[in-house]
């Protein structure tokens, strides 16, 4: 299990995240949906060790986080990022086999080899496998991250998979791809949390939503009321009404979103319609 407990980050005077609880079990795909600037990235940095709370503790599976050595981390969370960067003319299936290296002073090379190729099958990259990562486009080399990142934790009992905006690069087939992926891997008891903007995808896919709202920091959830705490909660997200419906196909809930205004007022509230036929249909869905 992931718990987060009153995480804080600081810079100076600024407050990037304040007091935000939450927790995430095996089989849950739980999304951080949020406006630019809201703390999410920031929020994700914490939950992988990249960044050190100012005050608050992440528990990874009965442990404090900062208590891991990188090694051990390795072995139990991967990480999709936002921006890869990668100079080196490496093979994708190069890269996928990276993914390997944490396992590689107990496992098989047979075994890693097997694995890099199941995942590449997996995320349709297969045809890839021998050209050159830097002669990929920015979609194909997201989809081998994120092979490289499946290779990591293939065999892994409660890992912990983040993706940070894991779809932003990829076209409509493959962000669907993805996203069916990622709840796969839940239903396998991982526990998955994605960074996401699209509100309908996030509410296609995960189990879970918390919205981080700034300035106030506010969490809003859908779902269980337990899923997160913050400074304050409320229906203030994004600066649009959303207008929620049921899809016609999908039988899923959909979203649109209408501007109140295109100037700025801290007067302004933005809410999700308490009594809409559809706002009830995605609480029902989402938890």
């Amino acid at each position: 299990m992931l718990i987060a407990d009153k995480l804080t980050f600081q810079i100076g005077t600024k407050t990037l995240v304040q007091d935000v609880s939450f927790t995430l079990s095996p089989g849950q795909l739980l999304v951080i949906l949020g406006a630019n600037g809201a703390g999410k990235s920031t929020l994700f940095h914490m939950l992988s060790g990249d960044k050190k709370p100012s005050q608050g503790t992440v528990t990874l599976n009965g442990k404090d986080l900062k208590t891991y050595t990188i090694q051990e981390l390795a072995l139990m969370r991967a990480v999709v990022n936002q921006q890869n960067t990668m100079n080196m003319a490496f093979t994708a299936h190069e890269i996928v086999l990276m993914g390997r290296y944490p396992h590689s002073l107990k496992g098989s090379a047979v075994r890693d080899t097997e694995i890099a190729c199941k995942v590449m099958d997996l995320t349709g990259i297969s045809h890839l496998s021998h050209r050159s990562y830097l002669s990929l486009s920015g979609g194909e080399q997201q989809r081998v991250q994120l092979s490289r990142v499946l290779a990591q934790i293939w065999d892994v009992e409660n890992a912990l998979l983040l993706m940070d905006e894991p779809v932003s690069n990829l076209d409509i087939l493959y962000q669907q791809q993805t996203l069916a992926i990622a709840k796969k891997l839940a239903e396998r008891g991982v526990m998955v949390l994605a960074i996401l903007h699209d509100i309908n995808l996030a509410s296609q896919y995960a189990d879970r939503i918390i919205i981080p709202y700034h300035p106030k920091q506010v969490i809003l959830y859908a779902g269980e009321n337990d899923i997160a705490t913050g400074k304050q909660t409320g229906k203030q997200t994004f600066d649009r009404f959303v207008t929620l419906f049921e899809h016609v196909r999908q039988k899923l809930p959909n979203a649109t979103f209408t501007f109140i205004s295109i100037k700025p007022s801290p007067s302004r509230r933005q809410y999700f319609p308490e009594n809409d036929i559809a706002n009830q249909l995605i609480k029902q869905y989402l938890g």
